[in-house]
């Protein structure tokens, strides 16, 4: 049976960006698992009986980075399904877009994370090794430039 996870692709933008384009400013979340080969994602986890994929995306943020729901703004029009095998069985990763209301905030990890960094889109590139994830990192930055 395939896996279902959700989670949220969590950007802030930086109070005084370092240059006239507002997307300059913008930074991205990602955690660094404290468990096999310590990769970089955003927060994210297994559906719950009974949750849709939306509550699991604010659950999954709250209990790996210590982010209410109340702090963070759902962008409309953004929603990204990854579709790639783990250890033989097919896993489907549903990601919404949502942007820190306070750039400040203070991030809480929960033991399945052992590290957190707020990143440019560059190098949250980098750091997010699979290239399904960084191009998708790709695409939420155009869509935000699209926005402006």
């Amino acid at each position: 049976m395939a896996v279902r996870a959700c989670g949220l692709i969590i950007y802030r933008r930086l109070q005084s960006p370092p240059s006239s384009k507002v997307t300059d400013g913008i930074e991205y979340l990602l955690l660094q698992t404290s468990y096999g080969t310590h990769h970089w994602t955003p927060p994210k986890g297994h559906v719950d009986p009974g949750e849709d994929d939306l509550q699991t995306a604010f659950r999954e943020t709250q209990e790996e980075a210590g982010l209410q729901a109340s702090q963070l703004t759902l962008i409309e029009g953004y929603k990204k399904e990854l579709h790639y095998p783990v250890r033989g069985t097919p896993k489907t990763v549903i990601y919404w877009l949502a942007e820190m209301k306070d750039w400040n905030t203070e991030i809480k990890l929960s033991e399945e994370h052992q590290a957190f960094q707020w990143l440019k889109l560059e190098d949250a590139c980098k750091f997010a090794e699979y290239e399904d994830m960084q191009a998708t990192l790709k695409e939420v930055h155009q869509f935000l430039c699209s926005k402006e």
